[in-house]
Parts: C-alpha cells; sequence; structure tokens
C-alpha cells in the first residue's frame, strides 16, 4: 500500500509537470517555429498557402507571392511561396535573377532562398517556396513576456527537482534523471529559435503585406527576366534554306537574258536566276577590270588606308546604255580627305572586260589640283572658286557644303534622260545629268550657286551639313519617282535603315508621307527621326534563329512583270559584322506610298482583287516598326499577337478595327488613332515553304511601318 502510495504521488508529480509542459505548449504554439518538421510536410504547405497574397504584372508576366497566414506572432514561422506564371503567347523566360528585399530581422530558415528562375515556356509556371523566422530582438512578442516564460520553465524544472529528491532513495534516481533530461530537450525544442539568417528584359517587384508580432511588415522581392521569343516549330519537310550570298551596297541588273546580277562594294557581285537562290562571283567580277583600268582610276584618287588594290572602290551601280550599246558601271573611288570620283566603266558584256571610260565628277580638291579636274571647263573659272576654299580641305570644312563624291545611282526617267544621283552625308546627296552618248557627265547643262545647288556639284536633292543619309537610289515606281536614302551607320549597332521620299520629278523636290522635305540644313540626328518612310527597322520573325539589323545602302527596281523589288543587305543580331543580301517586294498602297513585303521574296503575287474577308481573318504575328530603337544594343522588333476577327474588330495585345477594301488588295488597319494604310496577299513565311496571308502597311498620320503574319499550326 505504501509503495502504491509512492506511486501514486509520483504519477500526480509527472501530470503536474505534462500539464504544465503542454500548457506552455500550447500557450506558445503560434510563437515557435518547428524546426524538425519534415520537408514533405513543408512542401504540402507550400502548395495550400491561404494567407496573405499579393500579385504583379507585366507584358502578360505574373508574379504572386502568398504566405500560410495573414497574422504571425513573434518568433513564428512565415511559410510563403513565389509563383511565376507566363501566360506571354510564344515567349519563353529564358532565366531570371531575384533579389529580396525583406524587412529588416526576417531571417532565412532553411535552404537559402532561390535567387535564380530557371526556363519557363509560354503557358508554364513555376512555383518556388521559402521560410523565414522574425529576430525577436527586432519583433518581441506581443503575447507572454519573456519573464513569464522563464518563469515557466522554472516551475517545470523545480518540479522534476523535487520528483528527483522524493526518488533518491527509492533507487530512482538514473530514470529520473533521464525524464528530466528528456523534459529539458523537449522544452529546448519549444524555445523561440533565431535562424541563420539575340533578349527582352522584364523587371516585376512583387511584394505581400503581413502582420508581423503586432507590427506591419512586407515581404518584396525584385526580379529580373529575360524572355527570347519561341523559334517557330517548323517540320523539317517545310524548311527551306536559301542560297545567300555576301554582297555589300548591292546594285541590282537584270541582263537581257533574265538572269539578274547584282555587284557590290571591293568590287564584288553574285547572281541569280529568282532573287532569293544566289551564286557568288566575286572572284570573276575582280577579273573584270584589268591592271590597266585599275591604275586609270587610281590616277587622281588614291586611299593610304586601302589593303588590297580594291579597298578603296565602293558602291557600284550599273546600267546598259542602249544609246552607247555599252554595259557601264559607275564606281567609287573614295579617299582620304574627301578626295574621292566617280568614275565609268565600259563592257560589251555584263562580265567585262570593263575599260575606264572616264570620271564624272571629282570631289576633294584644292588649289594645287583644281586644274586636274574638269571643274574649270564646268565653271568657267580657271582658278578655285573662293567657295571651295572657305569650305575647303585645308581647312577641313569641305563637307560643311560639297559632296563626297561617291554612292552613285544612275537611272533613265520617263524622257530617256539618264540622271546621276550621288554623295553622302558630309555635304548631302546630289544630281547631275548625264550624256546619253558618253554615259559621262552632259556639260550643256548648267546649274546654279546656291544653298542647294552648285555650278559643279549639281542640283541637291537630300541631306546636308552632316547628318546621315547614304546609298541613294532613285526609282520611278508607278506614277513617282522615289528617293531611297540609308541612314545611321552601317555596323550592326549603328542604326542603318532606308528611308523613302517621292516627287513626281526625278530632280525633286522629294518629300515624306508627312511632308517633311528630305533636306537638311542645319544638323539633327536622324537615326530614328520621323523624317522619310522607314520601310523597316531591326525585326524578328518566329521562323528566324536570328534578328536583322542594319538594313541598307539598296537598290530597287521594276521587274518586266511589272513587280517593284528592293535589293538590300542586312546584318543580323548575332552580334558579328557578317551580312548577306536580302529582296524583298514593294507595293504602292492606296495612297501612293512604298511598302516592303514583310517576307523575302519567293515569287509571291499580288493579287489584283485581293483576298476575301474569309481569308483574312483569324490570329497574326504583327511586327510594329516604331521608329525609337534601341539600336545600339542591337534590338530587334518582335510579334505581337492579335486577333482580326471578322467582324472588323482587332482584339489581343493591341486593339483596333481592320477593313478590306472590296475587288481591291489594299487594306486599313487602326489602332491608337492611327490609319495604316497597306495590301494583303499570300506569301511564304521566311525559311520554310508554309504559305499564310501577309499584311504590310504604313501609318498615314506617322508614316509607320506594321507588318503583319497570319499564324499558321504548329
Amino acid at each position: 500500500m505504501k509503495q502504491f502510495g509512492w506511486k501514486k504521488k509520483i504519477g500526480f508529480l509527472l501530470a503536474l509537470a505534462m500539464v504544465v509542459g503542454l500548457s506552455f505548449g500550447t500557450l506558445f504554439s503560434n510563437e515557435v517555429c518547428a524546426a524538425d518538421a519534415a520537408e514533405g510536410e513543408t512542401v504540402q504547405k507550400a502548395q495550400e498557402l491561404h494567407g496573405a497574397s499579393h500579385f504583379v504584372s507585366e507584358d502578360d508576366i505574373t508574379v504572386t507571392i502568398t504566405t500560410d497566414k495573414e497574422s504571425y506572432k513573434s518568433g513564428e514561422e512565415i511559410q510563403y511561396q513565389i509563383s511565376i506564371n507566363n501566360d506571354k503567347r510564344f515567349w519563353s523566360i529564358q532565366s531570371g535573377t531575384i533579389k529580396y528585399n525583406h524587412e529588416e530581422g526576417l531571417n532565412v530558415v532553411g535552404e537559402e532562398l532561390a535567387t535564380k528562375v530557371p526556363k519557363i515556356s509560354s503557358g508554364e509556371s513555376l512555383v518556388l517556396s521559402g521560410t523565414l523566422v522574425g529576430d525577436e530582438t527586432l519583433f518581441p512578442p506581443t503575447g507572454p513576456s519573456l519573464g513569464l516564460i522563464a518563469i515557466v520553465v522554472a516551475v517545470v524544472i523545480v518540479v522534476l527537482l523535487v520528483i528527483l529528491f522524493l526518488l533518491k532513495k527509492k533507487g530512482k534516481v538514473a530514470k529520473a534523471t533521464t525524464a528530466l533530461l528528456l523534459a529539458l530537450v523537449v522544452l529546448s525544442q519549444s524555445m523561440p529559435v533565431n535562424a541563420a539568417a539575340e533578349k527582352v528584359t522584364v523587371t516585376l517587384r512583387p511584394y505581400v503585406r503581413l502582420q508581423y508580432a503586432g507590427q506591419e511588415v512586407m515581404l518584396r522581392a525584385v526580379m529580373e527576366l529575360e524572355l527570347a521569343q519561341q523559334i517557330m516549330n517548323v517540320p523539317a519537310e517545310n524548311r527551306v534554306v536559301y542560297k545567300k550570298t555576301t554582297c555589300h551596297d548591292p546594285s541590282i541588273f537584270r541582263d537581257v537574258d533574265g538572269k539578274y546580277y547584282i555587284f557590290g562594294t571591293h568590287i564584288t557581285g553574285s547572281s541569280s536566276d529568282n532573287l532569293y537562290d544566289w551564286t557568288n562571283l566575286d572572284t570573276q567580277v575582280r577579273a573584270m577590270l584589268s591592271e590597266e583600268t585599275r591604275e586609270q582610276i587610281r590616277a587622281w584618287n588614291k586611299d593610304n588606308h586601302a589593303g588590297n588594290w580594291f579597298d578603296y572602290l565602293w558602291a557600284p551601280d550599273i546600267i546598259y546604255n542602249e544609246t552607247m550599246g555599252k554595259y557601264c558601271i559607275y564606281l567609287s573611288a573614295n579617299g582620304d580627305d574627301w578626295k574621292s570620283n566617280i568614275v565609268l566603266l565600259t563592257a560589251e558584256d555584263v562580265m567585262g572586260p570593263y575599260e575606264y571610260a572616264g570620271s564624272v565628277v571629282y570631289g576633294g580638291f584644292t588649289d594645287a589640283d583644281y586644274a586636274k579636274t574638269d571643274a574649270p571647263k564646268v565653271t568657267g573659272e580657271q582658278t578655285i572658286p573662293q567657295r571651295y576654299v572657305t569650305h575647303g580641305i585645308e581647312n577641313r570644312r569641305w563637307g560643311d557644303m560639297w559632296p563626297n563624291c561617291i554612292d552613285p545611282c544612275v537611272f533613265y526617267d520617263e524622257e530617256g534622260k539618264l540622271w546621276m544621283a550621288y554623295g553622302s552625308w558630309s555635304g548631302g546627296i546630289f544630281m547631275l545629268e548625264l550624256d546619253e552618248e558618253t554615259g559621262l557627265r552632259d556639260y550643256n547643262v548648267t546649274y546654279e550657286t546656291n544653298i542647294h545647288s552648285d555650278a559643279y556639284f549639281g542640283t541637291k536633292i537630300a541631306g546636308g551639313a552632316y547628318v546621315s543619309g547614304e546609298g541613294a537610289y532613285i526609282e520611278k515606281i508607278g506614277e513617282y519617282y522615289y528617293l531611297f536614302i540609308s541612314y545611321g551607320n552601317l555596323e550592326a549597332a549603328g542604326g542603318y535603315n532606308v528611308r523613302v521620299f517621292r516627287s513626281e520629278r526625278p530632280d525633286g523636290d522629294y518629300v515624306d508621307a508627312l511632308g517633311n522635305t528630305a533636306y537638311s540644313d542645319k544638323y539633327v540626328f536622324n537615326y530614328n527621326l520621323s523624317q522619310g518612310v522607314r520601310l523597316m527597322g531591326g525585326y524578328k520573325w518566329r521562323t528566324m534563329s536570328n534578328g536583322m539589323v542594319a538594313q541598307g545602302h539598296n537598290s530597287a527596281f521594276v521587274d518586266e512583270d511589272g513587280k517593284a523589288y528592293i535589293v538590300l543587305h542586312t546584318r543580323t543580331a548575332n552580334g558579328t559584322e557578317g551580312h548577306y543580301v536580302k529582296v524583298h517586294q514593294l507595293f504602292v498602297n492606296k495612297e501612293g506610298w512604298l511598302v516592303a513585303a514583310p517576307y523575302q521574296t519567293t515569287g509571291e503575287t499580288l493579287s489584283e482583287k485581293g483576298l476575301s474577308v474569309e481569308q483574312v481573318a483569324g490570329e497574326y504575328e504583327f511586327i510594329i516598326h516604331e521608329l525609337e530603337i534601341d539600336y545600339k544594343n542591337l534590338e530587334t522588333k518582335k510579334s505581337q499577337f492579335v486577333n482580326l476577327n471578322a467582324d472588323g474588330s482587332i482584339t489581343g495585345e493591341f486593339e483596333g478595327t481592320w477593313k478590306l477594301e472590296e475587288g481591291t488588295p489594299y487594306i486599313t488597319i487602326t489602332v491608337g488613332g492611327v490609319d495604316y494604310s497597306g495590301v494583303s496577299l499570300l506569301m511564304n513565311m521566311e525559311f520554310t515553304n508554309m504559305e499564310t496571308v501577309a499584311i504590310t502597311a504604313m501609318g498615314i498620320q506617322n508614316q509607320v511601318t506594321i507588318w503583319g503574319s497570319k499564324v499558321v499550326d504548329e
């Protein structure tokens, strides 16, 4: 009975200790963190959070931060997750970084928080989880004080010591000591723990507000996500490889046998039967000029920086002169200090050999060599006129007024007169009338000397004041003469782009769709300026592994079937200076302005009757060639996805209306108060044999170009 009594007392005391311990645990169950929680339980909680939540969204990327509760007591863990949803159609999050900006004193528990974002394809999402706990020095308890905690702990310890004393004589010391240690271990687990603390970039700053130890705190992050448009999944049987060629500043010519030839800078060339498969002819083209011809070219002009004999020979233009019965190449011989000239080479066959026929115009002359040019014959002055000294070579002011004699373009007008445009962004673009009998300057034509004309250099038609603009080309298409000029620098990151003006006369005045003149009488930085209709800028379709940049120094022509084309060299956004030739068909919109096909030509034909609403309606990729483009970082405009609905509305990434003009190829797309006027036709998407509806149009109010391509099944 006595023994039973002691057991009963011991049981009572142990029960009391347990009650105290359980009360302690219950009292602070919301203020402690279960540091030994199983990993599986943590994952489950992360997937079922129903606390505070907030999201931010940018460019169809949504990031949400959610916590397991809205209010926490001191020392309690915050379980939270960051959900990243990629709803941007046909775009992947390629990678990203996360920088956390939690309140001071919220420390990480367990594994470090993720700082890298892996690839997330379009339509997919990613959930990242984390655990934080507050530092009690900054987030003290708002419930029972630490003093009370100490009292409770002391009571439990005293009770257990009494048990030890009473059991000392009963041989229970070892077991009781074990019980005491176990209780202390359990108690320590219940104590608050201080845990150890080619792409488009989208920045998101997700955050969530919550209460912690009676204080409002925020969990914040800054996410830098790099997006890349997903390349279209084209089946192998639908892939097409074009035979590309390298030819800088290509001048197009179609011979009598129907073969197309291009000739370019540094005496290069290629040929094609279809305008998209090219055969390189550099070796044969350089062989067209004999050693004697090379020396005759160098008689006036010598570039001290040229390595090879052809390095200073730029941008030839070729025509067939029916009066002379000869092929005529007009060639830039560029040199130091504006000492340049344009020479004429003639041949009986398109592939030569070519003979030196003379110089059309000289530049960069001084008093010492003025007499060696034809300027005295033209001006009637045997000594150099003062204007060529005031703005001269010796004081390095030649380019303030006078052209660098490079980049010729020779063409016949409707009346059979032969013209040559030439020049660059030093003094501007000038024009001379040529003699159809000789192919050289027509000495019977005189010019005034004023701000837009010079007795020797001819009529100024564009540029000047060192404003960028070179590679002028003039072609009569339909009712107008169109002047093409390349703005910017020719490098990949130089902002090179083609601008278009028009005139009813070959020698101007040339204006753009907004009425801006082609002249530049004072310096402006015009790379992204709204002067001249820009046919295209940097862009990338989903069929392309690399975007197109720095398209420029073009030629243009109207083929025998009436189709018009622009021929240019383009670089890619792969970080190199590699370039190749591309040919796009040109169309005239309802207002008489040129628009370029969205894809390079592969023989497509614009239907005179146009397409039906049923053919055109559907989902589209649209590229808007906005004037502001970060060309220095090789920016390429990429597709935005919209629906052209059968009821004439446009929905998706931008909204508006569209309308076909019945019985014609004309289409009008209205977005943001701007009417884009152009045409729709069937084309093969670039690098494929897959046909789709293509749209090209120009903004009437802003002369910005837009391109559309109907989405095909992948």
